[in-house]
């Protein structure tokens, strides 16, 4: 495992008029599940369809159709629950959260409330190389989503799609235990990371397959302490909702102008109204939806039509055996098999398609310069080109082979380069490439000898300068690689220009 050191959390200060205020920060993550089919009906969840094409009777909230559990949603929120190391309740309940939406056609949203599938967990997020901070889970539940009301297709009236009504989602519910903008954006994304590596949702954000609902509020220095000894979430002042919230940028951004609102209005002598709000980009600014329903304003109570779930405690065992490697215990293992840095196992395990294509690029190699050739050439390039390592045009046995080469000295880092763009561009066989257009590097002393030989005769004023200053001594060694066609061996050529020049 990683060797962290856990910090305690550092509060978002902001100077007031009247002494520092900080920041306290609970989410509500609410994440897709990755299923073909409804929380509740067989129909598809696939994204860009016809609108309301993607609608079963149940969830159109026909007479008489009744919701059957789709047992593929329950173990992906069981293996979420296990990947976040939080327990799971062999018994829990669906219950009804009524109210009227024109898109939620039932009337009302089948959730769990008062026992959720999975309880206590946690998200281990670092802030910084070896440096992290543990964010408390409070609970997921499943619940099913609304449909999506449109506004902006006529001026006169709106439109609804049915298509998402009743595709399953996780609620992931923190506690309030972040306490700055970087903090909540760092959670999300790790939250996000680990929900991709186990496969139970694809965390496009643009989509809207994972949004956050964030909840600010801020308190005087030594209130959050009073509320960790009490329990009493009165210290910790009124908070405020910011609904769907689907970018980190934007997360950090809401944050800090939510907080600096409630600020203004408590050193105004005004009171923070507990309710939801919205975030709009263009203005940056928050601006009041709807005041802040509790628990009796949705009336809930149990579903009848479905019976409690239970699920078996051998069913979750083997859930729990078939568990991906997740990203913390890749990372370490990254650092320790391959020699990797914590910025460079950081950036190969971001995301698990990267991850999987440089331990094939490794596999049997120097993982250090496999490390360096993913990161900053083949990543650089495909950042350049705007595309994905799924669409990468040199494969891991390829770019396996142009570092196999490096190490063997067969080629040099500036062939090596000629060689990747060759390969990135027309493709072909690395090793192939090399012998058909003569690409090997020049390991001959003789040959280097005399290049080497032949640029300090024709120099005879540089050779004074850098017998002077043996810094310049790199002058001779790029002209004798130039003069070679780069062919040249990098290490042969400095051995021997220092010992030519005296140095």
């Amino acid at each position: 495992m990683l060797d962290l050191t856990f910090a305690p959390p550092t509060p978002k200060v902001i100077a007031g008029a009247t002494g520092d205020w900080e920041l306290v920060i609970g989410l509500e993550v609410h994440a897709q599940v990755a299923t073909a089919a409804k929380l509740f009906s067989g129909a598809s969840t696939r994204f860009g369809a016809e609108p309301n094409s993607n609608v079963a009777f149940v969830d159109a909230g026909m007479p008489g159709m009744l919701p059957v559990i789709n047992e593929g949603c329950v173990a992906q929120a069981v293996r979420t629950g296990l990947g976040l190391k939080a327990q799971i309740n062999l018994w829990s309940a669906f219950d009804r959260k009524n109210y009227f939406y024109p898109d939620l056609p039932q009337g009302y949203q089948i959730s769990q409330l008062y026992h959720p599938i999975v309880g206590e967990g946690e998200v281990i997020v670092e802030m910084g190389p070896g440096i992290a901070r543990r964010v408390r889970i409070e609970r997921i539940h499943l619940e099913q989503d609304a449909g999506k009301s449109i506004h902006d297709m006529d001026p006169a009236m709106s439109f609804v799609d049915l298509n998402r009504t009743g595709v399953a989602l996780m609620e992931i519910v923190s506690r309030p235990d972040i306490r700055g903008p970087e903090e909540a954006a760092a959670y999300v994304g790790k939250l996000r990371q680990i929900l991709r590596y186990l496969g139970t949702c694809d965390g496009n954000m643009q989509n809207g397959n994972l949004r956050a609902d964030v909840n600010v509020s801020v308190c005087r220095p030594g209130d959050y302490e009073k509320y960790q000894e009490t329990q009493d979430f009165s210290h910790l002042g009124t908070r405020c909702e910011i609904k769907n919230m689907n970018s980190m940028r934007f997360i950090q951004m809401a944050i800090d102008f939510e907080a600096r609102r409630q600020i203004a209005l408590l050193e105004d002598g005004k009171e923070v109204v507990q309710e939801t709000r919205l975030y709009d980009p263009d203005r940056n600014e928050t601006r009041s939806m709807r005041s802040k329903e509790e628990a009796h304003d949705y009336r809930y109570f149990p579903d009848p039509d479905l019976l409690p779930l239970e699920i078996d405690a051998a069913w979750v065992d083997g859930i729990a055996a078939n568990l991906p490697e997740l990203p913390d215990a890749k990372k370490a293992r990254f650092m320790d098999s391959f020699g990797l840095s914590d910025y460079d196992a950081s950036v190969l395990t971001a995301e698990l398609a990267n991850a999987e294509y440089f331990e094939q690029v490794a596999e049997g190699r120097d993982g250090k310069l496999a490390a360096n050739w993913v990161i900053n050439e083949l990543f650089g390039r495909l950042k350049k080109d705007d595309r994905s390592i799924e669409d990468s045009p040199v494969s891991p046995e390829q770019l396996g082979k142009i570092v196999g080469l490096i190490s063997s000295g067969a080629i040099s880092g500036k062939i090596a380069k000629d060689l990747f763009e060759i390969v990135y561009t027309e493709g072909g066989d690395p090793e192939e490439i090399v012998d058909a257009r003569g690409m090997t590097q020049v390991t001959d002393t003789g040959a280097i000898e005399a290049a080497v030989d032949e640029i300090i005769a024709a120099n005879p004023a540089q050779v004074e300068k850098a017998q002077q200053n043996p810094k310049l001594a790199g002058w001779f060694v790029g002209q004798v690689m130039k003069a070679t066609g780069g062919k040249a061996n990098p290490a042969m050529v400095n051995e021997l220009v220092t010992k030519k020049l005296g140095l």
